[in-house]
C-alpha cells in the first residue's frame, strides 16, 4: 500500500495545484485528507472546487467545524473570510465529513487528536511561547485506545514522525498551504517552517513496516503572497512569502 496525506491547505489554490500534480508525478493514486481546507484570506471556493471532485477520504479540521457550527457574524477574520467565499453546497460537502476515519482497516485519520480537532498532538506550547516536542508519554497517551499502526494527523504545520514504543507510527505530513502563523492559545506562539513550500506526504506499507517520506513542492508563493496583500493580511502575506511570522 502507497498513498499520499495533505493536510492545512487553507484556501491555498496553487499549492494545492502543485502538491497534486507532485503527487500525480510519484504515479500515486489514493490520496487521505486531514483538514482545515480553507480558512484564510485566500481562495476557499477555489480550493473547494478542486478539491470536491476529487473525492479524497477526508476528515474535518477545526477551521472547518468553525465554519459550519458558529455564527457568520462571530467568525475569526480568517474563517470569515473563506466563508463568504463558499457556496451552500461546499459547507454541506463540509457537513459530511467525519471528525475522524479509518482508511482502507489500518490507518487512523485525525486533523488533530482523537477527542480535540484544536490541540497539538505531537507539540506542546509553552508559557513562554516556545513550540517543542511533547515528551513520548504524552503522545502516547493521545494514542491510547487507537489499535491501528500508523496514525496520521495534522494541525501543527509541522511535518514530523514519531514511532511509540509499540511499533505504532504517527505522522504529521505538514502543510499544503500555511507555512507558518501565529496563534493566542493555549499561549501566544509562533509555528514556523522557516520555507514558503508546501509540504506532504508519502506512506508506504512494506514488510519492515510503515515508512514515510516528506516532500516539499514549490509552487507561486508570491502570488498567493500579493493576494493577502490585496485583501489586506500582511500577516499572510509575510508568512507565505517566507515561511516566517513578522
Amino acid at each position: 500500500m502507497r498513498f499520499a496525506a495533505i493536510a492545512d491547505i487553507h484556501g491555498n489554490h496553487l499549492a494545492l495545484e502543485a502538491v497534486l500534480a507532485d503527487i500525480r508525478a510519484q504515479e500515486i493514486d489514493e490520496i487521505v485528507n486531514l483538514g482545515d481546507f480553507f480558512s484564510g484570506p485566500l481562495e476557499a471556493g477555489k480550493t473547494a472546487d478542486l478539491l470536491m471532485p476529487l473525492g479524497l477520504t477526508s476528515v474535518r479540521g477545526n477551521h472547518d467545524r468553525y465554519l459550519i457550527e458558529q455564527d457568520p457574524a462571530a467568525l475569526h477574520v480568517s474563517d470569515a473570510a473563506a466563508y463568504h467565499q463558499l457556496s451552500p453546497a461546499h459547507l454541506d460537502w463540509i457537513r459530511s465529513l467525519p471528525f475522524d476515519t479509518v482508511y482502507r482497516d489500518e490507518v487512523y485519520l485525525c486533523h488533530a487528536t482523537p477527542k480535540d480537532d484544536n490541540l497539538y498532538w505531537l507539540e506542546s506550547v509553552s508559557p513562554e511561547g516556545f513550540v517543542f516536542l511533547k515528551p513520548i508519554e504524552a503522545i502516547e497517551a493521545l494514542a491510547d485506545g487507537i489499535d491501528l499502526p500508523l496514525i496520521l494527523c495534522g494541525h501543527s504545520h509541522i511535518p514530523r514522525a514519531i514511532r511509540l514504543s509499540d511499533g505504532r507510527l504517527i505522522v504529521n505530513p505538514g502543510s499544503v498551504g500555511c507555512a507558518a502563523y501565529d496563534d493566542e492559545l493555549p499561549y501566544y506562539h509562533k509555528v514556523e517552517v522557516g520555507h514558503p513550500l508546501a509540504s506532504y506526504a508519502i506512506l508506504e506499507k512494506t514488510a519492515a513496516g510503515w515508512i514515510w517520506q516528506f516532500r516539499t513542492v514549490a509552487y507561486d508563493h508570491m502570488a498567493m503572497s500579493a493576494l493577502a496583500i490585496e485583501r489586506g493580511r500582511a500577516d499572510w502575506a509575510g508568512a507565505l512569502a517566507t515561511g516566517w511570522v513578522r
